[in-house]
């Protein structure tokens, strides 16, 4: 009795075309990824403003900080009362300096505060950066066009 031989194939394929297309498209995710979500709670309705109007650059040094309705300060983060504001900001301030080798007044306060919450809590965000050496603000708000 003869039993038939079998014929086995070997193939090495070339995977140099997948390996292509699978890093463009991880490179295309990166690309697109947007990584501003620490700097945008979506807890935070932003007043609208007829006088309100978009940034013209890019600033050096931005810091964001955000302050929801209830008066809670949302800050690398983290959640905290204004009060506690202070030593993150002068953690943050010496880092700039040390770290960074730049100037603390160079960098840029961006303050996103709720439609609701009230003025006088923006006001001691802005007193307690201003005793932490920081002198540049900027306050968001929805631009509604005239």
């Amino acid at each position: 009795m003869r039993f038939k031989s079998r014929i086995s194939f070997s193939s090495n394929p070339d995977l140099t075309p997948l390996i292509d297309c699978v890093f463009q498209l991880v490179i295309f995710f990166l690309l697109t990824l947007n990584f501003s979500s620490d700097e945008q709670s979506e807890l935070i309705r932003l007043p609208s403003s007829e006088l309100a109007k978009p940034a013209e650059g890019v600033l050096e040094t931005p810091i964001t900080i955000q302050i929801l309705s209830s008066g809670i300060v949302l800050f690398g983060g983290d959640r905290m009362t204004p009060g506690a504001l202070k030593e993150p900001l002068r953690r943050e301030r010496d880092a700039i300096r040390n770290v960074l080798g730049r100037n603390v007044k160079n960098a840029t306060i961006i303050i996103r505060a709720d439609q609701d919450v009230s003025t006088g809590i923006v006001q001691e965000v802005i007193r307690l950066c201003q005793e932490t050496d920081f002198e540049r603000f900027v306050l968001r708000a929805k631009w509604e066009r005239p």
